[in-house]
């Protein structure tokens, strides 16, 4: 038994003629092709090496093969671990220590002291593989993925996501959303992201519906698309882009059945702009790397703008002391644990066992959870997070910086941007646009700063820490 490949792949045993997807160029699948194309990469993934347990990182441009391939990973039992193809050389290195995959496929093959190669060469390999292969057997318990995620410590850490947790939440989410085969999602998210991948991919494959594969989001072709499709899955981001182009209209999404917004708060006049605009009320909801979905705005009832709605089934939420308080988290959905970081038990989960995820909320009379702040140190722009102290270490490390401090600011479009407050070494000339770029060669596009300023000092309390706080409504105030 193995419950992963049995969810990914039950429609495509039950129906393999039915279309699953196409994709921006107009390439068309159907579920019986993923069953093959996956059979391939899983024989493929066998001639490599890979036993089960291992790990397989990929960091390639989002494709049809890319879905197969986390397909295959779960066929042959190994442990899917996805990397933004924005990362650097470096970034990727720093990952690849840390996760000790058996193999790496990239984009371009750049060569490494482990088994490394292109996904143009690992898909050439297939033409003589086995279209059929007999999945491994794996419990509800082996890990299937690794996503890297942030931490207070500067350190990412590798969320562990076994069989059924992510089985869990497919199951839980396809009726909560009401899910049927009947669905084109219309698909614009990365696919290294839990968002694109766990939630998306997983409701298409889990209903038997089907999607428009888009390689990023670009409201043009969104809008183009959107008479063919019945769902969208968006960031906060997407929707203020889509409401500055004047072709959205309320005819334009007259066939959409469901709009959801995640991976960062939407503000309340977007929501109401939204409705103006079209009629509809976007489904917000909650979810973070380590556990999948949370809580979610009913399908069938009230929406509640600045709310991200209700615990879903089987998922419990509480709040610690204070107002606002801490929200932890408990259910079948939450992450294993953090890959080899026993010491995170401690820390990040509370003596009986709930998750803390590091957000503070509210909870109002009806349940509905407002998420206010987070307790953690990190910054979300476009849904995307960055660790400040990461952006922190690369720019201390720069020719005339003494330190810097790394914050995010408000932003209508992106949610938050990244900001640099750096202190320049005694008789050194900072060019802070001279800064961003040598930023840029370490650090992902999404990473890098989109405005330093140079400040004689850092505020700082008397224990000598960085008042982060004060940082923030200086820059507001800029």
């Amino acid at each position: 038994m193995n419950p992963l490949a049995s969810l990914l792949l039950g429609t495509s045993r039950e129906d393999p003629s039915r279309p699953f997807l196409r994709t921006q160029a107009g390439d068309t699948w159907t579920y019986g092709d993923l069953e093959r194309i996956s059979g391939r990469m899983a024989h493929a993934l066998r001639r490599l090496g890979v036993t089960p347990g291992d790990r397989v990182a990929v960091q390639a441009a989002k494709s049809a093969d890319l879905i197969a391939l986390h397909v295959a990973c779960a066929r042959a039992g190994a442990v899917y671990l996805p990397l933004n193809p924005a990362y650097t050389d470096h970034e990727v290195a720093a990952l690849v220590a840390d996760a000790e995959p058996s193999v790496l496929i990239r984009r371009d093959q750049a060569g490494g002291s482990f088994r490394e190669l292109s996904m143009k060469t690992f898909a050439g390999s297939l033409s003589d593989a086995d279209p059929a292969f007999e999945d491994v057997p794996r419990s509800a318990d082996d890990a299937a993925a690794i996503l890297y995620t942030s931490g207070t410590t500067g350190r990412p850490k590798g969320a562990v996501m076994t069989n059924g947790s992510l089985v869990f939440s497919a199951h839980t989410l396809t009726p909560a959303w009401g899910f049927t085969k009947d669905d084109v999602l219309l698909h614009t998210l990365p696919l290294f992201h839990t968002h694109g991948l766990f939630v998306a991919v997983h409701c298409v494959l889990a209903s038997g519906s089907s999607m428009v594969l888009l390689e990023a989001f670009d409201p043009a072709r969104v809008i183009a698309e959107l008479p063919a499709s019945t769902v969208l899955m968006g960031v906060p981001t997407h929707y203020v882009r889509l409401l500055a182009d004047p072709r959205f209209t309320a005819a334009a999404t007259r066939g959409m059945r469901l709009f959801t917004s995640g991976s960062a708060p939407m503000l309340v006049a977007t929501h109401d702009e939204f409705t103006a605009r079209t009629g509809r009320v976007i489904l917000e909801r909650y979810g973070m790397t380590e556990t999948c979905m949370l809580t979610s705005n009913p399908l069938d009832g009230e929406r509640r703008p600045g709310t991200v709605g209700l615990p879903l089934p089987g998922v419990e939420v509480r709040l610690g002391s204070g107002d606002p308080g801490g929200i932890e988290v408990r259910g079948p959905n939450v992450l294993r644990g953090y890959w080899r970081r026993p010491e995170l038990q401690a820390s990040e989960f509370t003596a009986d066992g709930w998750f803390i995820t590091g957000d503070l909320g509210r909870l109002d009379v009806d349940g509905y959870l407002e998420i206010v702040g987070r307790s953690k140190d990190l910054i979300i722009s476009g849904g995307l997070n960055v660790i400040p102290k990461e952006v922190e270490e690369v720019l201390d490390r720069l020719d005339g910086v003494l330190e810097s401090a790394v914050i995010g600011r408000l932003d209508a479009d992106f949610g938050e941007v990244v900001v640099a407050i750096v202190v320049a070494e005694p008789g050194a000339a900072l060019d802070p646009e001279v800064l961003r770029l040598m930023a840029r060669e370490r650090l992902a596009g999404f990473k890098v700063p989109k405005q330093v300023l140079v400040v004689s000092e850092l505020p700082r309390n008397a224990l000598g820490k960085v008042e982060k706080a004060r940082l923030r409504e200086f820059v507001q105030e800029e």
